[in-house]
Parts: C-alpha cells; sequence; structure tokens
C-alpha cells in the first residue's frame, strides 16, 4: 500500500534558544528537546481556544525545555469529520508564523492522536489522517477510557496501514492499568507504550500513576510526554517528570525516554 510522501525532514533549531532549552540540552547531550504528544493548536480540539492561548502554552514549553513539539490534535472519535490532515497542516503553519513573530524559540510539527477506527487504514491512504511528525510511521492511536479493547483487534485493523502503533497515554486506559497481563499484551504485538508526565506526578487518579510507575520498572514504557491541553489543564511538566525517573530508575533511564526516543520518532530513526 502507498502512502503520500512525508513531509521534508525538520530544519534545524533556531540559534537563539531560552535558557531552559539550552540547560536541557546540555545536561543530556542532546540536540533536541521533543514533546511529541500535546494538544496546542487553538480552537481544534480541547485544547487552548484561542490563538493566543495556544502561544501562552508554546511558552510553557518552552519554559519546560522544550524545543520541538509534535501537535497532535484529535482525529475522529467525538471529532469524526473534523481536523482532516490538510487542516491541521495549516494550523501548524500558522501557529509557527505566530511564534516567529513573537520570537518564541519553538519549532512546531505536525500529528494527530487518532481514536481507534476501522476505517483509519483508508483514511491513511487518502491523506485524511495524519502520523507523528507527518513522518507516515508512527501512529499516536487513542483507545476509548472505559472499555476493554483487544491489542490482536487493534493490530489485524492497522496492519494493512504499515505504521507503528504508539499507544497515547496508556495509564489512563482502566483495562490496562489494572491488569498488567493485558498492558504486557500491547507491548507483545509490538505496540509503544507512551505515558503522560503528568500522570507521574499528581495530575492523574492514584492507580493511573502506580501503574506507570510500574510499568517504568518493568522497562515497558519507551515516551514520556506532557498530552498538554492548556496553561491550566494538564500543563507541562516535563521537567518534574524527568527528576522523578531520574530519581527512580536512574538518569539514562530519564534521557531514553524523555529526551532520546522522542527525538528519534521525531527524525524517524
Amino acid at each position: 500500500m502507498s502512502f503520500s510522501q512525508p513531509s521534508p525532514r525538520p530544519s534545524p533549531q533556531p540559534t537563539s534558544l531560552a535558557a531552559t532549552q539550552v540547560a536541557r540540552l546540555k545536561r543530556y547531550g542532546a540536540t533536541r528537546s521533543v514533546d511529541m504528544h500535546c494538544h496546542c493548536l487553538a480552537g481544534i480540539d480541547d485544547g487552548p481556544p484561542t490563538g493566543a492561548d495556544s502561544i501562552a502554552l508554546c511558552k510553557l514549553l518552552v519554559r519546560d525545555g522544550f524545543t520541538d513539539v509534535i501537535a497532535t490534535p484529535h482525529q475522529l472519535g467525538r471529532y469524526d469529520g473534523l481536523n482532516w490532515a490538510g487542516e491541521v497542516r495549516h494550523g501548524v503553519s500558522h501557529l509557527q508564523a505566530a511564534l516567529t513573530r513573537e520570537r518564541v524559540p519553538l519549532r512546531v510539527h505536525a500529528g494527530a492522536e487518532v481514536r481507534i477506527d476501522e476505517r483509519i487504514p483508508s483514511f491513511l491512504q487518502a491523506d485524511r489522517l495524519l502520523t507523528l511528525a507527518d513522518g507516515g510511521e508512527y501512529l499516536l492511536l487513542e483507545l476509548p477510557n472505559s472499555s476493554m479493547v483487544s491489542p490482536d483487534s487493534v493490530v489485524n485493523v492497522l496492519a494493512q496501514a504499515n505504521v507503528h502503533i504508539v499507544l497515547a497515554h496508556a495509564e489512563r486506559y482502566d483495562s490496562l492499568r489494572r491488569d498488567p497481563g493485558l498492558a504486557k499484551a500491547w507491548l507483545d504485538t509490538n505496540v509503544i507504550l507512551q505515558v503522560n508526565a503528568g500522570s507521574l506526578l499528581d495530575d492523574a487518579p492514584a492507580d493511573s500513576r502506580q501503574a506507570a510507575l510500574a510499568w517504568l520498572a518493568e522497562g515497558w514504557v519507551a515516551l514520556v510526554a506532557t498530552d498538554s491541553h492548556g496553561t491550566t489543564t494538564r500543563r507541562p511538566r516535563m521537567t518534574e517528570a524527568i527528576e522523578l525517573i531520574a530519581r527512580e530508575f536512574g538518569v539514562e533511564a530519564a534521557k531514553q525516554i524523555c529526551i532520546d526516543n522522542p527525538a528519534k520518532l521525531l527524525e524517524r530513526e
């Protein structure tokens, strides 16, 4: 199955980074710090309602040390028929232009958080849905929070799409956080688990936090992201999450899942 050509590789970072960005890159010997799951586009889903709110969120991302963010508005589910790929790409371009005018040193890349749907392969083929960083390789997949979904059924549905599945905020699904065996079953089908930074702190139910920490201890988590929606609701808290992971599981673990893996995803490595 052929798909539309991916977007060009991201261009290099601007030279005038903020002190928080420089500190993170220097500390971890990195060239980028990427938030790969963030609702930062204005008026498109349940993220920031206005352009000013969107810019304010982006400024918080910079303060939290990020140099890059993948905009991941919701697609399908309750947004069925909305937020198609072209609209999201336009929104990213508009936000990037606004950030440039405001001299906010953050690069924005197109992506989406896609609700599970049997039409995903055909919609990818038609260039209506977006993969992460518009690269054609990684699909950020959202499941229903309270109903059980079999990993085998998802893999079967998406097999013809020829994408790697990144399971969005895995710790928030009732069935996974209550049954470690089911979480492991997703890994066994080569699905990548992403957890939210806030869930590791105090921005989630206790059992979500417990599940996320247990999966980190098992080495099951590949990606940590903010899943930020605004400056107050699920705000960027990656710095706190990195410190917690480094303290509990080691600096190398924190570097891998919070810095290295998100950057590799962006750069299609």
